[in-house]
C-alpha cells in the first residue's frame, strides 16, 4: 500500500504530500484568518504542541509559510504565508464553498468572506473558459502535459484504446 506520493507523476498527489493532512489545511486556514503566534494557532486549533510544531515545520520546509523573528534574539516567532501560500486561497475557499454547500447548508454558513471594498459576499469560485463561460465537469477532458513521464503518457493512450 502506498503510503508516499512524492514521486507520483500527478500534480495533485505532490500537492496532497504537502498539504494532505486536515491539520495542515487548517493551519493554513488560520494563517489566511491572521494567525501568526504558534500560541494562538494552538488556542485557536486545539492543537497539541507537538503536531503543531511538526506541521509548521513541514510548512516551513515547503516554503508555504515562513517564520519570522517578531521578538528579542528569536524568542518570539511569527508564522507568515509565503508566496506559495498565499497562492492556496483558491484552495481554501473552494473547500470551505464545498463545506457551505454540502455539509452546511445554504444560509447556514459558519464564516461568510466578504469584498473588503463593497462588504458584500463574495461569489462562489466557478471553471470558466477563455472567454469568462461557466465550464462544467462534463465538459472538461484531462491529457498528458508536457510534464507527464511515460507511465503517465501510457495509462491514458490505454484508456483512449478501450474508449474508442
Amino acid at each position: 500500500m502506498r503510503r508516499r506520493f512524492d514521486e507520483m507523476n500527478c500534480s495533485i498527489a505532490q500537492a496532497l504530500e504537502v498539504l494532505g493532512d486536515w491539520w495542515t489545511l487548517l493551519i493554513i486556514r488560520e494563517a489566511f484568518l491572521g494567525t501568526r503566534r504558534f500560541a494562538d494557532f494552538e488556542a485557536n486549533l486545539g492543537i497539541s504542541k507537538s503536531v503543531l510544531a511538526r506541521r509548521l515545520r513541514q510548512l516551513i520546509d515547503h516554503e508555504v509559510l515562513e517564520a519570522i523573528d517578531a521578538g528579542q534574539f528569536g524568542r518570539r516567532l511569527e508564522y507568515r504565508l509565503t508566496a506559495r501560500g498565499k497562492d492556496l486561497i483558491t484552495v481554501i475557499t473552494a473547500l470551505r464553498q464545498w463545506g457551505d454547500r454540502w455539509i452546511h447548508g445554504e444560509g447556514r454558513e459558519p464564516l461568510l468572506v466578504l469584498d473588503r471594498r463593497t462588504g458584500r459576499p463574495l461569489p462562489r469560485l466557478r471553471i470558466v473558459d477563455e472567454a469568462g463561460a461557466p465550464v462544467a465537469a462534463g465538459d472538461m477532458v484531462v491529457a498528458p502535459g508536457p510534464g507527464a513521464d511515460q507511465e503517465t503518457k501510457d495509462r491514458f493512450a490505454r484508456a483512449r484504446l478501450r474508449s474508442g
